[in-house]
């Protein structure tokens, strides 16, 4: 126990010297939560539209009116030719074109149906997939207005047939519809992982490279003894910066915290012990740490994109879905957004708290196996 507690303040004494690797851990990962935290959002606004009207009508106007209220959309021109807006489209000038055809007007009174094309430009199938949808919803409003103000038959295209049936609805957890809320408690895990997963993967490295893993492998240290100085320190880094970005999603993005602080850190160190165990995994089987960077960056890619931050692991293909079930940034994002968005409790999570877990002790126990002292 000697052996280790020296070991340990070696190992704490070495972080707090090293005046390149402090920034690092401290200053990077509050920089990149406030800027991803911002920058990331997958609502589409300031669509540039351009309104074709080749009916110059009151209810064309009318229409044309109801894009221009909206926050998504910005009126970047208005023309009566459809192939002058179909240019703007291959340009890239332009992402949506709306085109009301000549006799609108007249075509609602004496039929009460009319259409309207929308032409998009789907190279961005996400942002095209949007901007059909809001556009949509305002041409269902207009129809809705015109039914309401003009007693006019609601067969008009994509109209509701039938005004007897009203849905109510609420949104519950994020009744704001703040993208934030939903994006900065994944982005938190994520850098707690890249950070952890990095420094503790070239930290037996150093030692190699440095020569002075041969000090150590004479002394009577035991591999599980070695394995837990090199892994504590990185350890209480990571509560910290994890309970620093807390505060800071607090403050900066009034992230709600309805569940208990309790057991989300409770699962946040046993799961900084799998990445901390991963990263002193790689640093056993490499040699320097060039290799190490490489490695634990295939590894992390694999786990960001998996881990259903930037994409909804619903909508993965059944084979992917079944590898981030091996995937533990996965179980904490989930975790993360239960405990402080749903008030999740411990037994709402003890299938994830068993999985990773098991996690932490078989990373941990391989990387213990690895680890090659010579006495």
């Amino acid at each position: 126990m000697r052996t280790l507690r020296f070991l340990l303040q070696k190992e704490f004494i070495q972080i707090f010297r090293n005046k390149s690797i402090l920034p690092i851990i401290l200053v990077m990962p509050m920089v990149q939560l406030l800027l991803l935290s911002f920058a990331v959002d997958y609502e589409i606004k300031n669509i540039k539209l351009i309104f074709v009207d080749q009916d110059h009508s009151h209810f064309s106007a009318l229409l044309q009116s109801q894009f221009t209220g909206s926050d998504y959309f910005i009126i970047s021109g208005q023309t009566g030719q459809t192939q002058e807006a179909k240019n703007a489209i291959e340009r890239g000038t332009c992402d949506l074109v709306v085109i009301v055809p000549p006799g609108f007007e007249q075509n609602l009174f004496r039929g009460g149906r009319a259409d309207v094309q929308l032409i998009m430009n789907a190279i961005d199938g996400t942002k095209a997939g949007l901007s059909s949808s809001y556009a949509t919803g305002i041409i269902r409003n207009y129809t809705k207005t015109l039914i309401e103000n003009y007693r006019m038959r609601s067969n008009m295209g994509i109209a509701p047939q039938y005004k007897q049936i009203e849905a109510n609805y609420s949104f519950w957890y994020n009744p704001e519809l703040n993208y934030k809320v939903y994006m900065v408690p994944g982005i938190l895990v994520l850098l707690v992982t890249m950070i952890g997963a990095f420094l503790s993967s070239m930290n037996i490295v150093r030692e190699k490279e440095l020569g002075t893993i041969e000090q150590i492998n004479v002394t009577p240290i035991k591999k599980h003894h070695f394995i837990i100085g090199k892994t504590l320190p990185f350890w209480f880094i990571g509560m910290f910066e994890f309970a620093f970005g807390l505060l800071l999603a607090r403050l900066v993005f009034d992230i709600p915290m309805v569940g208990s602080l309790y057991v989300l850190f409770s699962f946040a160190g046993v799961f900084l012990m799998v990445v901390l165990g991963l990263g002193l995994l790689i640093s056993t089987i490499t040699e320097t740490q060039q290799q190490a960077m490489f490695i634990s960056w295939f590894f992390l890619v694999i786990f960001i994109l998996l881990g259903g931050l930037f994409t909804a692991i619903e909508n993965m293909p059944a084979w992917a879905q079944y590898i981030t079930k091996l995937n533990p940034v996965s179980y904490f994002i989930e975790v993360n957004r239960m405990i402080l968005l749903k008030g999740a409790g411990f037994m709402d999570i003890a299938v994830h708290f068993a999985v990773i877990s098991g996690f932490a002790l078989a990373i941990n126990a391989l990387a213990i196996f690895r680890y090659k002292k010579v006495s």
